[in-house]
Order: structure tokens, then sequence, then C-alpha cells
């Protein structure tokens, strides 16, 4: 396996150690750099990578900013910083890893590693005969039916997952990215980062967006081409429409 990779850091010498330490990794495929996050979230929206190694401390956009705006969820972000006190921010965004400057190719392959293991795992296909998970909620273990699955919604350290019948929703300390690797693709796709919905329960499309009952869900421009696929793939046209 070899994981396409993208470096955000502000100084030149961190930039260039990084892509010195990827060019002798065999696993990694430097893809681009950037110099700060703002143009980062431009470059890795049109061309996103697995892996993103990313600085904290930036100006405009810190890392942790960048982490809550990327929307591309295939990727993986490991924070590289000279402040420790990060740390746990950074498990909150749900970063792979976090390597402390000044950064040792020891360190760094031991995160590539960790890196290559995730990825291995949760690229597996999931298997037919599985049709459900459990998810932690408050102090219960809640068993979730994909086919009852009307869509899911992420907030900033949640997610809520709206069941068809069910009155309220389900409300679980995890990320948009955890719940989205455990839905089998061809049932569930997400239209915006903040929301995944089941290709299933669709019944009404307008003006760009998904309606479900009251809700309406936005369709933003990175996920509009998939969007537009699928219903295209399935809409019956008269003659008189060609």
């Amino acid at each position: 396996m070899t994981l396409t990779c993208a470096i955000i850091d502000d100084e030149p010498l961190a930039v260039k150690l990084l892509a010195a330490y990827v060019q002798k990794t065999p696993a990694l495929d430097l893809v681009s750099t950037y110099s700060s996050a703002v143009e980062a979230i431009l470059g890795l929206e049109e061309a996103p990578v697995d892996l993103i190694f990313c600085d904290i401390q930036m100006p405009e956009l810190d890392g942790l900013q960048f982490a809550q705006i990327i929307s591309t969820t295939h990727s993986r972000i490991i924070f590289t910083t000279a402040y420790d006190k990060y740390a746990v921010e950074g498990w909150k965004v749900d970063a792979l890893d976090y390597l402390l400057k000044p950064i040792g190719y020891e360190e760094f392959l031991a995160a590539v590693q960790k890196a290559m293991k995730w990825f291995a795992r949760e690229t597996q296909p999931l298997p037919s005969a599985i049709e459900s998970f459990f998810i932690k909620s408050d102090y219960k273990l809640i068993r979730v039916r994909f086919d009852e699955i009307l869509y899911i919604e992420g907030l900033r350290d949640y997610v809520k997952i709206y069941l068809t019948g069910a009155r309220k929703p389900i409300l679980s300390l995890t990320s948009m990215r955890t719940i989205e690797a455990a839905l089998p693709a061809d049932w569930f796709m997400r239209t915006h980062r903040s929301f995944i919905v089941n290709l299933h329960h669709i019944e009404i499309i307008e003006r760009g967006q998904i309606i479900f009952g009251e809700k309406y869900i936005p369709v933003s421009d990175s996920y509009k081409d998939a969007v537009q696929n699928y219903v295209y793939s399935r809409l019956l046209q008269s003659k008189n429409d060609k």
C-alpha cells in the first residue's frame, strides 16, 4: 500500500525536512506542499490525499481550525508542532497522530506505520452479512440498523443519527469520519461535511437539497457531482426530454 500525502507548514525548513522524510519512505507519495492552511483548503478540496502532515501554529488559520473545516473525509491528519500543549486538542479533531518538533525520522516512521495500519483496516470491504453496528450513546450501547438510518448529522464533537420512526435522534460522541467508514458505500453518501444520507430513503430533492420530512439536507459543491450522478442514473426520461 502506498499513501498519498501533503505537507502544510508555514516554515520552509520544516517542509523541507518532512519532504526529505517522505522521499525516503517507500510507503508515501508526496503530492503537494502548502505554506498555509488557507492555501491547503483550496488545493486539497480539488486534489485530496490520504495523509496530511499539518503544523498547528500558523497565521490566519491554525491546524486545529483547518481540521474542522476540511471536508475531504478520506484524509487523515498527523499534526506537527513545537508545543505539546496541543495534544488534547489534536485528539478532539480526530487526528491520527501527533509529532512534536524537532521531529526525528524514527518518530515520523512510527506515525506513518500507524497510518498504514489504519488505512489497511478501514479500507477492508464490509462483509455483506453485516447490516448494523453498535454505537455508544450516554452509557448504553445501541444497535443501529443500516436500513433504519435516514441521515446522520455531524456536530462539533458528536453525531446525531436520525432513524425511521424514532422521535429523537441517537446522540453519540464520535466523528463523521468514523461513522462513514462503518457504512456501506452503496447505501450511504456524504452530501456535505456535516451530513450523510441513506440513499434508499431519499424521496424528494428540491433545488439542490434533499428533503426528509421538515428537514432540508444541503448538498455542498464538493459532493454535488456525486449526488447528481446518482440521481441521473435513476432518472426516468420521456422521449420529449431528450
